[in-house]
């Protein structure tokens, strides 16, 4: 995999590849961010990453995953983006740092937009504001949250409480107290103070998560 833009998200990202034995070329124009990573990547080289033929040169073109992470300087994000996409890379993630700004990378190529300080706001605002422990948005509306189990379903299984048809979400998995969390059925009976994984609609698991 390659990695475009070696800033803060980049680097992180690039370095926990890495760990997961991920083999990364980071590429940035900053000789500084290049050497910063030099030793923990598999392979780092310093590059005008809006020039498709400097890209060409250390093999971009090969790979079938990259990940442009570029935020500040949006001309860069945007001509790198259509770099890669002109190159036919299957996989490209890119970090926007606005709506519009992913709108855009969508439009020149990016399969993937990621907004880490809006999706981490998001996430918090939910988190402080509720009892959920914690959030995951997938879509525009749809999410899995972790919550408590509220007192409306203890004591009975998932069948008798029919959670999906009263709030409007589905119950994945359950985790007991002082136990690991495993996959719901229909026959799971909840407990007092258990864990649970839901998902559904935002709004819905938003007033799921708010039973007490």
């Amino acid at each position: 995999m390659t990695v475009v833009g070696l800033g803060r998200f980049g680097r992180s990202l690039a370095e926990e590849l890495e760990k997961r034995g991920t083999e990364v070329l980071g590429i940035d124009a900053d000789a500084a961010l290049v050497q910063q990573v030099s030793e923990t990547l598999t392979h780092a080289a310093v590059a005008d990453t809006t020039d498709p033929q400097a890209l060409e040169q250390l093999g971009v073109p090969e790979f079938r995953r990259a990940v442009v992470g570029i935020g500040t300087d949006l001309e860069a994000s945007i001509l790198t983006t259509s770099a890669l996409a002109d190159f036919g890379i299957p996989h490209i993630w890119a970090k926007a740092t606005s709506r519009q700004h992913g709108r855009i990378l969508e439009r020149v190529g990016a399969h993937h937009v990621v907004l880490p300080e809006h999706d981490m706001g998001e996430r918090v605002a939910h988190l402080v504001t509720g009892r959920m422990l914690d959030f995951v948005a997938f879509e525009e509306d749809y999410a899995m949250v972790k919550t408590t189990a509220p007192a409306v379903l203890a004591g009975r299984t998932l069948l008798e409480s029919d959670s999906r048809r009263r709030f409007g979400i589905t119950v994945v998995a359950v985790k007991h107290r002082g136990e690991e969390f495993t996959h719901a059925s229909v026959d799971t009976v909840i407990r007092p103070e258990d864990l649970l994984i839901v998902a559904g609609r935002t709004r819905k698991v938003e007033e799921f998560a708010e039973l007490s």
